[in-house]
């Protein structure tokens, strides 16, 4: 049974109840009356057909949750995959047309593949090199492209350059004709009306309501025989499930760095709501089943001729609050997606463009946060410094975002190599207190007369061996009549083969000069390496201390007589 519960983590569920039935049954249509004018949103952002924003919402939000880790995640369209996904095809063709739409297939197939074999090799952990600061960075970038994105439709402007936006609003302005004015009250309207909905009444599917308002408003007024731009025609029927045509080599490569961007930046938007949801039976979060879910989800999202999708934190949010108890939510959510594509596709077709702008820019809103470059600045000069870096780089790279995750990355790594290339290195002196504190900044004297007692806080490797050796070579030469060296070690984690020969070396050159080296507070791992190596002998038992506190005593009992090691 477990072997299957590997291959089937759905198995795990706990069994539903009557009253957990119910619960979930009206959470799922709740979230499922939200994902439906969500979706077809969301498709128009990725710069596809309405009707795949519905094929996205359905297979794949229950393949997502059936192989995922956590059964409330509500897996499907978000607005930043969405905009991955147009900002990677933008510059290989035309919105909207079918090779768009088979590079967009071919895309969430990369996607999800790469998330899949990173979670069944178990190498989850890769995610966590994304910084937050990175990921702080770009979505607040990538929110605001979203919200310029959206106004020329919110708006009823046209497309383009913001000259030509610019221009439009000008003409508008000087002649206003009923489709535009019509076109404001829809994207406004709709705007104002989910913002109070999800202040008043958030249990509400005030996505569902505002759509069948505007629809029926819609279709009275005949907007769209006034010029005003509606959903259209959306075709009914399942998706067919099928292996897109072929691309040409030079076309795939474009696509997979791009597709790992996706992999990356969707997990982490999944991780991060996935990690704050309490499982119904406890069972703690996989990020390497997550993946696979995720992963499979995409390649699903793929086969059903639609794009990359991930975990949506508001509709997670609103699963969660309205009750979901377990994954079954989703499956009911599912369905009535299903019911939707069989049977009220064309009840969509007056519905405005504008309030699907609406649907997109009102959660897109609490993406951008401020203040949390601020707390990272607080926190981490360095954290702030990327974050802001990938803000900047991500606006200045449009259409090619994912400039702007390689550049937070890239800068996260370098820094993160800079300071542990120089970690804190100090002298240390006895406080009144009996402990070792920084000579520097507390004022202290030596632990002894003729006692050079240091500490560095950071493993001894390749990258700091160097920094130790340099500290106490230049200290023996600025103070001659040092008789012993105290590297206390309490700090150190793992010693490399660079920082074994550095010992060795330096242990040498001490006993040449007459001074005594020795190691106190050595970790288990540490020692065992000592011991293998030969050096715990060279060194001699002696002078390796098992705390600071026996170093201390002996050190100072032996500091009249100091004599040179033997």
């Amino acid at each position: 049974m477990k072997a299957w519960t590997r291959l089937l983590p759905f198995l795990r569920w706990p069994r539903p109840t009557a009253r957990s039935l119910r619960s979930d049954a009206f959470a799922g249509l709740t979230v499922g009356l939200v994902l439906v004018p969500e979706a077809i949103a969301y498709a128009t952002l990725a710069g596809m057909p309405p009707v795949t924003g519905l094929y996205a919402a359905l297979i794949p939000s229950i393949v997502g949750i059936l192989w995922g880790s956590s059964p409330l995640l509500a897996v499907g369209p978000v607005a930043l995959t969405s905009l991955l996904t147009f900002a990677a095809l933008q510059p290989l063709a035309e919105p909207g047309s079918p090779h768009w739409v088979m590079l967009a297939i071919w895309l969430s197939l990369y996607a999800g593949l790469i998330q899949f074999l990173l979670g069944a090799l178990r190498l989850g952990e890769i995610a966590n090199f994304v910084s937050n600061a990175v990921i702080t960075g770009f979505i607040n970038a990538a929110a605001l492209i979203i919200l310029l994105s959206q106004l020329p439709a919110l708006l009823g402007l046209p497309s383009g350059s913001a000259m030509l936006e610019w221009q439009g609003l000008l003409a508008h302005l000087r002649e206003p004709d009923p489709a535009w004015l019509w076109t404001l009250m829809f994207g406004l309207g709709s705007m104002l009306l989910l913002l109070i909905q999800k202040r008043l009444a958030p249990r509400l599917p005030g996505v569902l309501i505002v759509c069948i308002a505007a629809t029926v408003v819609s279709a009275l007024i005949g907007f769209e025989s006034m010029g005003g731009g509606v959903v259209g025609a959306i075709p009914a029927g399942l998706p067919s499930l099928a292996w897109p045509p072929s691309l040409d080599l030079e076309t795939h490569r474009s696509l997979l760095t791009a597709a790992v961007i996706i992999a990356l930046i969707s997990f982490t938007e999944a991780m991060s709501s996935a990690r704050t949801i309490p499982a119904p039976d406890g069972r703690l979060w996989n990020q390497n089943q997550e993946l696979i879910g995720q992963g499979l989800a995409k390649v699903a999202s793929g086969l059903s001729g639609a794009f990359p999708v991930s975990g949506s934190f508001s509709r997670t949010a609103l699963n969660l609050y309205v009750g979901a108890t377990s994954g079954w939510s989703a499956l009911f959510a599912g369905l009535c997606t299903l019911i939707c594509l069989l049977f009220f596709t064309d009840s969509l077709h007056h519905l405005p463009k504008a309030v699907l702008a609406a649907i997109i820019v009102v959660p897109v809103f609490g993406l951008i946060r401020p203040r949390a470059f601020v707390r990272l600045g607080r926190a981490s000069l360095d954290d702030g410094v990327v974050a802001v870096a990938t803000f900047v780089a991500t606006l200045i790279s449009v259409p090619y975002l994912h400039w702007g995750v390689l550049t937070g990355f890239l800068l996260a790594i370098l820094l993160f190599l800079y300071r542990r290339a120089h970690p804190r290195l100090i002298e240390l002196g006895l406080h009144s207190a009996g402990t070792l504190r920084d000579r520097a900044l507390h004022g202290v004297p030596p632990i002894a007369p003729g006692v050079l007692a240091l500490r560095m806080d950071a493993s001894l490797t390749y990258i700091t061996a160097p920094l130790m050796d340099r500290f106490i070579r230049e200290r023996l030469d600025q103070e001659p009549g040092l008789t012993v060296v105290l590297v206390c070690m309490s700090a150190v984690n793992a010693v490399d083969g660079t920082g074994t020969e550095m010992l060795a070396d330096l242990q040498t050159a001490l006993h040449r000069r007459g001074v005594r080296l020795a190691l106190s507070g050595a970790k288990k791992q540490v020692l065992d390496v000592l011991h293998r190596t030969g050096l715990a002998q060279q060194i001699g038992h002696d002078n390796l201390f098992v705390n600071n506190r026996d170093a201390i005593k002996a050190l100072r009992r032996s500091a009249p007589e100091s004599s040179p090691q033997s």
